[in-house]
């Protein structure tokens, strides 16, 4: 083989690739189907995915995308990881989630965990869960020198970390030994009750919590600054982020105002945040944390030692779906892939089951095996910061961060996180997130596979035990595919109460070759609400209306080409009238001949990007005999 001189880079043979010349080609790609952009660059800027936060994914980045310097893995700014090794040693922290009230059971489960590659515990404890006096038999077997344990009981979080304290001392384990946190989170809980009057309370007891592990159990942390209140209740992950940094900066100067140190209060916090299957902005989201989090500790004269922040992330509950739940595996294979190439210190991948209830002992299996394939077969931890040095990512990881910065920016103008949820602010601002998401949602502008997409009536359904119900009252739970989830169930209630489902008839005019791919978009419209759909091919008019009126179904849909509506949708759709149709609708854009088709009977139109969730109600509404306010919303 030919060796190049000394300093010859290997791509000198080629002539050098311009932006420009890259702009060019795409330009000519899109006018040849039909695009007329205004120039190069427009045609660029046309490929560009818009994202939440006002942020833009570009077709195309170079080293001209530059970002500030992202220095080393563990050290400031921390962008890179917040170790120097990464998770390339031991990897990440696999850390298994339970809430099972019964202890018995609670234990069978956590020993099978920890036997089988998990690394720590998060124990929901106190309510509804598991009680705080069953710690103890619960952990039975459970070496807590080895295994670190996460405690959640919400406001009995005093209570909790005695009983764990009184247990490592009956257990002997040494202080130094002792590893976890205790989840003292009072800003999060007044986030999801919505109750103010104990925070000022709830944030002294875990002062002295913070005040007592600093002294006598230096690996146990007393307070989480759990983000997951905010993800839940539908933020967008600048929103997200910029919550997290305003309650950890309250945190830090309560902590600090009770006599610990910048450094002591630092190693006090641990931050939780959402995983979700958008895996690029999952790995900035976790970048930009650490970034943001050793701003403040900077500007807060930490040492740069303790400016590194440990980060706990957990698969996103408002991914997960009920309906056809195992598409929740690659969900959360994916969220967990995103979480630990973005650098975070421990990892929770919720069971596939978990919108339905407990998770029974295969789902748990499995959320644990994701972990353990990805870091023992995928060597996903064996590369320190694998995302770094790709511009998208570096430049992604940016402008997440600034986003976040200037919501941070406005809650501590409004009075710090505490003034914030009371005033309103925090509230209104991820519902008005939510509501933009949601309708992309229901346009179906984001697909959820399994529900608005690919749906399968036919499924038989997952029963598992309820779990402990959560707390209520303050931030709303919301979940991507909730919207469809109730329409299915409505379908559901039918078919419980009259033997059969929800019915649509589709006339698919002419040949497979032409009508196939709008009888196919019209059937997975139809199911995604729990419609079932029967289907009849041709183009008589006479033979369209004896099939319909042997489906016994009340509403019908033409499928077919533009070229076949023009010849025959205006008889079809008399026909299916005459036959005894109450509505009937056509899939396509109605273009000019939308006067045509309605004097004909058409009385609405689907296509991509129509209000799915409002078309489906309203039809459901109709073919069920159940009242609705506005089926003005049909297109």
């Amino acid at each position: 083989m030919k060796v190049p001189p000394e300093g010859l880079p290997l791509a000198a043979e080629f002539p050098a690739a311009h932006r420009e010349q890259w702009q060019q080609l795409v330009e000519g790609v899109l006018r040849k189907s039909g695009a007329q952009p205004a120039d190069a660059a427009a045609a660029e800027q046309a490929l560009a995915t818009e994202l939440q936060d006002g942020l833009r994914a570009r077709p195309l980045y170079t080293a001209e995308d530059t970002a500030p310097e992202a220095g080393y893995p563990g050290f400031p700014p921390y962008l890179r990881g917040g170790r120097p090794q990464g998770s390339a040693v031991a990897g990440w922290d696999v850390r298994q989630r339970h809430a099972d009230p019964d202890r018995r059971r609670a234990n069978e489960a956590v020993l099978a965990d920890l036997e089988n590659g998990v690394g720590s515990l998060w124990l929901e404890l106190g309510g509804d869960g598991l009680p705080i006096a069953a710690l103890p038999e619960a952990l039975t077997g459970v070496y807590l020198d080895l295994a670190a344990i996460t405690l959640d009981a919400g406001p009995e979080f005093t209570d909790a970390a005695e009983q764990l304290f009184k247990l490592y001392e009956e257990r002997e384990v040494s202080p130094g030994a002792a590893a976890g946190n205790l989840g003292a989170d009072p800003l999060g809980l007044e986030a999801r009750t919505g109750d103010a009057d104990r925070t000022g309370a709830l944030l002294a007891d875990a002062t002295a919590l913070a005040a007592r592990c600093t002294a006598d159990y230096p690996g146990v942390r007393a307070l989480t600054v759990d983000a997951l209140p905010y993800h839940e209740a539908g933020a967008s992950p600048a929103q997200e982020l910029g919550c997290a940094l305003a309650t950890g900066v309250a945190y830090l100067r309560a902590l600090t105002a009770a006599g610990l140190s910048v450094d002591a209060a630092l190693g006090q916090l641990e931050f939780r945040y959402a995983a979700d299957a958008d895996q690029f902005l999952t790995i900035a989201k976790f970048r930009a944390a650490r970034r943001l989090w050793a701003r403040v500790a900077e500007v807060s004269g930490a040492t740069a030692d303790a400016s590194a922040q440990r980060q706990h992330a957990v698969t996103s509950r408002v991914m997960m779906t009920a309906r056809d739940p195992w598409v929740n595996m690659l969900r959360t294979t994916v969220a967990c892939l995103a979480a630990g190439v973005g650098g975070a210190d421990a990892v929770t991948v919720l069971p596939f089951d978990s919108a339905l209830g407990l998770p029974d002992a295969f789902a748990r299996r499995i959320a644990r095996n994701t972990q353990s394939i990805l870091l023992e077969e995928s060597h996903l931890a064996r590369v320190i910061d694998p995302a770094g040095g790709s511009w998208y990512v570096e430049r992604l990881s940016e402008e997440l961060a600034q986003a976040a910065w200037a919501w941070f920016h406005e809650i501590e103008r409004a009075g710090g996180q505490q003034a914030a949820l009371g005033s309103g602010l925090v509230g209104e601002r991820i519902a008005a997130t939510w509501a933009a998401r949601s309708a992309k949602l229901a346009k179906r502008r984001e697909p959820v596979t399994g529900v608005s997409e690919f749906p399968h009536l036919d499924e038989q359904p997952l029963v598992r035990e309820p779990a402990p119900a959560t707390p209520g009252g303050g931030l709303p739970q919301v979940r991507r595919a909730e919207a469809y989830e109730a329409l299915r169930d409505r379908s559901d209630a039918y078919l419980a109460a009259t033997g059969a489902r929800p019915t649509l008839f589709l006339a698919s005019i002419g040949t497979a070759a032409a009508h196939t791919a709008r009888t196919t978009f019209a059937a997975n419209l139809f199911q995604a609400g729990g419609i079932a759909t029967v289907s009849a091919e041709g183009v008589d008019p006479a033979a369209f209306a004896e099939a319909f009126t042997a489906s016994g179904a009340e509403v019908a849909c033409l499928c077919s080409s533009d070229a076949l509506y023009g010849e025959h949708a205006e008889a079809v759709a008399a026909a299916l009238k005459a036959a005894g149709a109450q509505r009937v609708l056509l899939a396509g854009r109605p273009g000019e001949q939308r006067a045509a088709f309605e004097a004909a009977g058409v009385d609405g139109f689907v296509f991509a990007g129509v209000d799915a969730v409002a078309t489906l109600t309203a039809l459901l509404a109709q073919i069920t005999g159940t009242s609705l306010t506005d089926e003005s919303k049909v297109a």
